[in-house]
């Protein structure tokens, strides 16, 4: 379970890394559900036949599908701050798709906390740098800059 920090000591933690998460399979009835939510039914993320035939040798998963992974694969990473009575994503301040996830490959996040910043009284925003790897590739798959409002009472 994630430890609830004050904000002090979530400050002190700037610059560190705060963990890596589990290997987490990407499989094709996954791609193929987020397929069908997001309306992207490209063939290189649902055909296999067709996508084997591409230099990926295969299906891929949806780069947005990688990114939305990042809340499941980092929760556990982040400390939760204590008195926050509301923590929505903020957005991103830079993501990079650096390599295709291959279906059946599996990824993990690794995560450091690059900044805590008070955007206006009862409001912070946490920037964390995640790096979502591949199993047993070099490249990684996406290196975000991510932030998440933090409401404190």
């Amino acid at each position: 379970m994630t430890a609830t920090v004050t904000r002090q000591a979530l400050m002190r933690k700037v610059g560190e890394q705060l963990g890596v998460s589990d290997w987490f399979l990407i499989d094709q009835e996954r791609v193929d559900r987020f397929a069908d939510v997001t309306l992207d039914h490209q063939f290189v993320h649902v055909d296999p036949a067709r996508a084997s035939a591409t230099p990926f040798g295969g299906t891929i998963a949806h780069g947005l599908l990688t990114l939305s992974m990042i809340v499941y694969l980092t929760e556990t990473l982040v400390p939760k701050l204590e008195g926050t009575t509301l923590l929505v994503n903020y957005g991103f301040d830079r993501v990079r798709f650096s390599a295709p996830v291959r279906v059946g490959k599996r990824i993990r996040a690794v995560t450091r906390l690059a900044g805590v910043e008070e955007r206006k009284p009862g409001q912070l925003i946490v920037k964390l740098d995640v790096t979502i790897e591949i199993e047993g590739e070099a490249k990684p798959a996406l290196v975000a800059e991510w932030l998440s409002l933090h409401v404190v009472g």
